[in-house]
């Protein structure tokens, strides 16, 4: 599934998690963006790919996401 960002069309990757659905990556602007279960969309910014691709292939992705990104990077609400 695609996701539409600040005019980048960037690919989602579903991920098994009992909170996320899946995750995404902008290169150009390295931002991380989370959809939630409940569809909402975070992005979070100023992260780097290698932190992305450990976020995607996390055994616990929401454990990854609340010890690696909550209070490290800055986020907003996309959707």
């Amino acid at each position: 599934m695609n996701y539409n960002y600040l005019g980048n069309k960037l690919e989602m990757f579903p991920v098994s998690s009992s909170n996320v659905l899946d995750v995404g990556y902008d290169r150009q602007n390295e931002t991380v963006l989370v959809r939630f279960l409940n569809n909402t969309v975070y992005a979070y910014k100023g992260v780097n790919e290698i932190v992305f691709e450990e976020l995607k292939t996390a055994s616990s992705v929401g454990s990854y996401l609340n010890r690696n990104f909550k209070n490290v990077y800055p986020y907003e609400r996309v959707e």
